[in-house]
């Protein structure tokens, strides 16, 4: 098989080391062409030295960086590498901040493996027009909808009747409700079973995150959200599952390790040898299974209704929920109070019809504020949106 040519956005964040160490087992199958950093100046150095990329960038770069001569700088610099001649570009960026150079990758005609949902979220309607528009297609490398898209090859999309997405519940998965006001950020960032980011992980303690999932695999899979359930499954080993209308049900198992859909989307499909350790099934843990508790978890709720609301509501959705999450780690927000005000600010959503970027940039901009307001956060103090600036477009 020819060299895969590799673009990595996000390239020193948890998702980019893995892929790194995915590549770097197959160096006759992967060529990195070119390499993103939000500020990691030192960690996308080593990065270009041991693979010898070509082309790299920092988004935001500490002030003091020493950023080497040749090196971009800038969202807009990101963008120009994501468009580069490659087959895949790896969108591992937190959040918001991947959409545009996700389009920059999609307009260039460039198949996309993607590990940001927030980018499908809030503005599935416009990245699904421009990857039909240039020809592109979209990958997941999330574990969740890698699964399902495992377990959807070779079938008649008409054949299936669920998709249904599996949650560990976090770290607040048997903890009583009431007690939740006073939770710490170490407490909600230790996962029971995934070592992920800051963000996701408190996405997973709230299940925002699983809702973010729902809208992701709307547009991923074209399945309506009344066909989208969600269960809980503590031990983490069924990663989704797929009913058929004939009452077959496929499942993906496998250890809680993402450097195998990492190198299934950036093998285009191909099963690499060796990538993981296969599951023990005399060893593992008895597969329970169990409802999503909307008491408990509201946040999913509130997912969904943005989701079917759409529009440029899912993306007054994600830009709250970032903002809240940022603040929640700074210690500028409770916990109890991120479903509360990402709620609020979904309900108080304006309805646009089939938004554009810039109705969805609007929508994003506006979102921020709103919470930011909400907590009296010091201006600037949001976390950045698609744009590269804390609640601006």
């Amino acid at each position: 098989m020819p060299t895969r040519r590799v673009i990595l956005l996000g390239a020193t964040g948890s998702i980019g080391r893995q892929a790194v160490d995915v590549i770097s087992r197959f160096p006759d199958r992967f060529e990195v062409v070119g390499a993103v950093a939000r500020r990691d100046a030192a960690g996308l150095g080593a990065l270009v030295e041991r693979l010898g990329v070509g082309r790299a960038a920092l988004v935001a770069p500490d002030p003091d960086a020493d950023v080497p001569t040749g090196w971009g700088v800038g969202l807009e610099a990101a963008c120009e590498i994501a468009a580069l001649p490659a087959d895949v570009v790896c969108v591992a960026i937190t959040g918001a901040a991947a959409l545009r150079p996700t389009l920059a990758a999609l307009d260039a005609g460039t198949t996309v493996a993607t590990a940001t949902k927030e980018v499908l979220v809030m503005a599935g309607e416009v990245v699904r027009a421009r990857a039909r528009r240039s020809g592109s297609r979209i990958l997941p490398i999330d574990s969740e909808h890698s699964a399902l898209w495992q377990c959807l090859r070779g079938e008649d999309p008409a054949s299936v009747t669920r998709l249904i997405l599996t949650a560990s519940g976090g770290a607040f998965r048997d903890r009583d409700p009431a007690t939740l006001a006073d939770a710490t950020p170490e407490e909600a960032l230790r996962h029971p079973t995934w070592n992920m980011g800051p963000k996701v992980t408190i996405d997973c303690a709230t299940m925002m995150n699983k809702g973010l999932e729902v809208i992701e695999a709307h547009f991923l899979f074209e399945i309506d959200y009344p066909r989208i359930d969600v269960l809980i499954h503590p031990s983490s080993v069924v990663h989704s599952l797929v009913e058929f209308h004939d009452g077959a049900t496929k499942a993906q198992i496998g250890a809680p390790d993402m450097r195998v859909p990492i190198a299934l989307a950036l093998a285009d499909g191909e099963r690499l040898p060796g990538v993981a350790a296969p599951a023990d099934l005399a060893a593992l843990s008895p597969l329970a299974f169990r409802p999503v508790d909307p008491l408990r978890f509201p946040a999913l709720g509130v997912a969904r209704r943005a989701g079917e609301r759409g529009g440029v509501v899912p993306a007054i959705l994600n830009a709250a929920n970032e903002v809240c999450v940022s603040a929640f780690l700074r210690g500028a927000c409770r916990f109890d109070q991120i479903t509360d005000l990402v709620g609020e600010a979904v309900e108080a959503a304006p309805a646009v019809a089939g938004p554009s970027l810039d109705d969805v940039l609007d929508a994003d901009a506006w979102a921020r504020r709103r919470v930011t307001e909400a907590l009296a956060l010091p201006a600037g103090a949001a976390v950045s949106g698609p744009g590269g600036g804390a609640g601006a477009a």
